[in-house]
């Protein structure tokens, strides 16, 4: 029934104030993570901006001078602009104080290798920098001083070499901070290693073409000099100013570089303050899962971690992009301190934010002990940080457990050479796991020469049973295609048993440092394990509960039944006994609510 006009008509505007509430929501929510070091980040992008212009410029050198002189016409324009000035002034101002207040916050230099190189990098691109940009930039607004490329290369390849050094050394530096400033910030994002290999490229290529540029027109420039009246143009007041006007901006580049060591000096002296302040404020008590740290109050968990050497994954380096340190605070959480704005941000991204009890470790600075658990494993590394990978906290559901062993590999091992008898038992694996795989089951745990299997999560039960009992077909199917491949060489066939059972289980990770298995625990699995054994005294290939068969709504009459004594039961387990697993496949096809993908024939199977 078509809406009536009015309806649509009335409809229309709050369709609007939705779409409109959506957009006010999505500002908020981005602009409530804005932080200090988005801030940073956003300085920085500005100045990469800037240098990536000044490398394109440089590289038009491998064309002609003239195309250098060109190229500088549009890169002035752009920057010596109103906009641009008001862009990348203040940039390298928030850039450089806000870097400096970063160093001043971390508590503990444990740094890893990039991270020291560019903080290493970092504080020496303002002393490189200043001598460039004074006299390109400041003679010229002062004084009105001509500065073109071929002057400054005169300068640098001839008058004055040292600065031709320190302005490589300048560019290189600057793009190398840049560069790992890039990556650090686009690892974390999901496109991220897809276009890798594209910005190593460029990281790599447009450096190499500008300083290749900067050498061509450098031999140009040096082959024009000898004749004396470019030279005397290119060393005219009007270019390189009085020598008044040069002591002027020698004296500003002291002043500044005096300035910027006292800086860097004052940040030291500041944190040694506050060492001290913190250890007469007193201490605090963190307590693990496997032990306790006591620690000056003022530090964030995550720097205690990193400090005692706990493992604790912080795959942005405690940034709070990433949320990989998060953490669960046990027990009284009223004297904790309220998330900032910027850990809101993130743990409403990761769909945390509705649980109090977790929090960001490179957030969180307590100011009482606390008792916490680490929620990802020490390894998790930028994956988690986009959904790739998942973390599986634990959960109670419903499953479906198959247990499968192959017989006989201890006797195996007696009479055949160690590689012999793991290649059999690697090929036998093979067989099961893509059976299971196929039939839509997850391959778990291998236990030796045998595997536990899970289906169910993410099936409903009726699903997950006929799953089971078409990959028990299947393993039949496949470990037939293995005898038939090893007829000539074995003399007794490979023999298995399986034992299937469902009910409910504790599903998740268990993990000790950087060792995490998703596995499965209950009574369900205990059972499987059990009815696996039987499948030898009962002399078939597979036993499975009757309540596999009902869950899996197939005729009661199909399979033979019995009552078996489970060990740590107290009654007897009603059990169906196939022996030959292949059959399976038969009962399913007969039955009209099968569903899951049909066995294979042989004719397809894989080369184990």
């Amino acid at each position: 029934m078509a809406d009536h006009p009015l309806t649509s008509y009335a409809a229309a505007p709050l369709e609007e104030e939705l779409r409109l509430d959506s957009a006010i929501v999505r500002v908020h929510s981005m602009l409530r993570g804005i932080g200090i070091r988005q801030v940073r980040l956003a300085a920085g992008l500005i100045l990469f901006g800037y240098l990536v212009s000044h490398f394109l410029n440089h590289s038009l050198g491998n064309i002609s001078l003239e195309a250098m002189e060109y190229g500088l016409s549009f890169h002035m324009a752009l920057w010596r602009s109103w906009p641009g000035t008001l862009l990348l002034y203040p940039a390298l101002a928030v850039h450089g104080s806000l870097g400096l207040w970063a160093l001043y916050q971390r508590r503990q230099f444990k740094w890893k290798a990039t991270e020291l190189i560019q903080l290493i990098l970092g504080l020496s691109i303002p002393a490189l920098l200043c001598t460039h940009l004074i006299g390109q930039r400041l003679g010229a607004e002062l004084w009105g001083l001509q500065k073109s490329y071929g002057q400054t290369l005169y300068n640098q390849w001839l008058e004055r070499p040292d600065l031709g050094v320190i302005q490589v050394t300048l560019l290189l530096v600057a793009w190398t901070h840049g560069c790992i400033g890039m990556y650090f910030w686009l690892r974390l994002r999901p496109f991220f290693l897809r276009v890798a290999p594209l910005l190593l490229a460029g990281a790599v290529l447009l450096p190499s073409l500008a300083l290749l540029g900067f050498y061509q027109q450098g031999r140009t420039v040096l082959r024009i000099a000898q004749d004396p009246q470019w030279r005397a143009e290119y060393r005219s007041v009007s270019r390189i100013g009085t020598d008044a006007q040069r002591a002027t901006l020698a004296n500003i580049r002291d002043n500044f570089l005096y300035g910027w060591g006292a800086a860097i000096g004052f940040v030291f002296i500041a944190r040694g303050l506050r060492v001290l302040r913190e250890r007469r404020g007193g201490t605090i008590r963190l307590t693990y899962p496997d032990r306790t740290l006591r620690v000056p109050k003022g530090w964030s968990v995550l720097e205690a971690s990193l400090r005692y050497k706990v493992p604790h994954a912080s795959a942005c380096g405690g940034k709070a992009r990433c949320s990989t340190c998060r953490i669960r605070v046990l027990g009284d959480r009223s004297g904790l301190p309220r998330p900032s704005p910027r850990e809101v941000f993130v743990l409403d991204r990761v769909g945390a934010i509705g649980d109090p009890a977790v929090r960001l470790a490179c957030q969180l600075r307590p100011q009482r002990d606390i008792v916490l658990v680490p929620l990802l494993p020490p390894h998790a590394d930028t994956s988690f940080s986009y959904g790739r990978t998942q973390r599986n906290p634990g959960e109670e559901r419903y499953i479906v457990c198959m247990f499968v062993d192959m017989r006989g590999s201890t006797a195996m091992a007696d009479k055949r050479l160690a590689f012999d008898t793991v290649f059999i038992i690697n090929r036998f694996l093979a067989a099961v796991s893509q059976a299971v795989t196929e039939a839509g089951g997850q391959p778990n745990q291998y236990l030796g020469d045998g595997l536990m299997a899970l289906f169910g999560l993410k099936t409903d039960p009726p699903a997950a049973c006929r799953q089971a009992l078409n990959a028990a077909a299947m393993i039949a199917g496949n470990v037939d295609h293995l005898n038939r491949m090893f007829a000539e060489a074995e003399q007794k066939p490979i023999r298995f048993g399986i034992g299937i059972h469902a009910g409910d289980a504790i599903v998740g990770d268990i993990d000790y440092r950087d060792t995490v298995v998703f596995t499965a625990l209950g009574d369900a699995v205990n059972v499987t394990a059990r009815l696996e054994q039987l499948t030898k005294e009962l002399d078939c290939q597979v036993v499975l509960s009757d309540v596999v068969l009902k869950t899996a709504r197939l005729h009661p009459g199909a399979l033979p039944i019995a009552e078996v004594t489970i060990r740590g039961r107290a009654d007897p387990l009603v059990v169906r006994t196939i022996v030959d697993a292949a059959m399976l496949a038969s009962v399913l096809d007969s039955d009209a609510g099968m569903a899951g993908p049909k066995q294979p024939e042989a004719e397809n199977y894989t080369t184990f």
